[in-house]
């Protein structure tokens, strides 16, 4: 059975409630764009890729609901509604990135000699809808090209297993199913060419412990979950292969955004001369960012460091800093970006996008 952390049949868009994992499975539905921009405000879903599908998939359901008298206003409609939803998380570029490309499609479509109200609104809904189609095999292209250039990199053969370091949570529960650096992580297991995977307690949302070892344990892989300041001394005795995350931005220069937590671990796979890779789909690509420095860090609420389970664990009066990510260096990356074009190194990215179809 595939966990599906997002169900959606046209006119209905239910959500796992990602708050209430690992001991509660409930569903909550996605009536409209005011409860998307909450659900991922909240992170009830959460993931770069998750939060862009759900966002333009609770259009969609909007969209079939409303009566328009143009199509000029079903064109308004819809940029209005991918603006706002870009607003509820800042960081992950994969919502922008929709809202450039369909906008720019409804503007197109609205062009049309024969376009009508209804056609108009059918050609936004299947477009919307194909977005939801192709990130997962977006995701399974990420996770067959990951698995072949960690086994060719560490010259991994025979019958010799590979050992994978993750951070925060980059599967189903992050995309429209599989995953991104966990679908690397899914595909070594499925080529039985993986002998263990470690992933980090991910705090203070605790997305590691909460999700991705929700994730492993369903998918029966073998799997340990470490404290975040354990990966230095895992990585020290435990004969990692390499560390695979996710990014919420990639940048021109191959500066990279993600989960808080992820720069150390960069900084200590270079010092243990273990490979870093960073595994996402070219729509969290940013070329109009030149580095990390202009990428823009969202902070969070004090209270997800002052409490666990509504239970205060941090004294009284002490002041907080909680960035939800933070940049790690493209010298870092000494893997490879990982995308569902292939592997690039950080310098070679933005060249080879920017070859492909006009991506950019």
């Amino acid at each position: 059975m595939t966990l599906e952390a997002i169900k959606y049949h046209r006119g209905r868009l239910d959500i796992l409630d990602q708050l209430r994992l690992p001991t509660e499975s409930v569903y909550i539905s996605i009536n409209d764009t005011k409860e998307a921009w909450q659900a991922i405000k909240k992170m009830q879903v959460r993931g770069a890729p998750a939060i862009a599908i759900v966002g333009c998939l609770s259009i969609v359901v909007e969209i079939l609901k409303e009566n328009f008298s143009d199509i000029e206003q079903v064109a308004k409609f819809v940029e209005e509604k991918l603006k706002y939803l870009v607003s509820s998380r800042p960081t992950a570029v994969n919502m922008n990135d929709a809202a450039v490309k369909f906008t720019a499609l409804v503007k197109k479509i609205i062009l049309e000699t024969s376009a009508t109200v209804e056609s108009v609104k059918q050609k936004i809904v299947e477009a919307l809808e194909k977005m939801f189609e192709d990130d997962i095999a977006t995701n399974k292209a990420i996770g067959q090209y990951g698995a072949e250039c960690i086994l060719l990199r560490i010259g991994q053969s025979g019958d010799n297993q590979v050992r994978i370091l993750t951070h925060c949570n980059t599967g189903s529960l992050a995309t429209a199913g599989y995953g991104t650096a966990l679908g690397v992580i899914r595909k070594l297991h499925e080529m039985k060419k993986l002998d263990h995977a470690f992933c980090t307690e991910t705090r203070p949302y605790n997305q590691g412990a909460r999700l991705t070892a929700y994730e492993l344990v369903f998918d029966k892989i073998p799997a340990t979950l470490i404290c975040d300041d354990m990966a230095a001394m895992v990585m020290q005795t435990k004969d990692i292969s390499a560390v695979v995350t996710g990014a919420d931005r990639v940048v021109k220069n191959g500066d990279t955004a993600n989960k808080i937590g992820t720069y150390q671990l960069a900084i200590l796979a270079k010092y243990h001369n273990i490979p870093f890779f960073v595994a996402c789909p070219t729509t969290s690509f940013d070329p109009c960012k030149e580095t990390g420095e202009e990428i823009i860090i969202e902070e969070r609420p004090d209270r997800e460091m002052l409490y666990l389970n509504d239970i205060r664990i941090a004294a009284e009066g002490i002041q907080c800093f909680n960035p939800a990510f933070d940049v790690t260096p493209a010298q870092l990356i000494t893997g490879g970006i990982i995308t569902e074009f292939g592997v690039f190194s950080p310098e070679q990215l933005y060249e080879e996008l920017k070859s492909r179809n006009n991506l950019l």
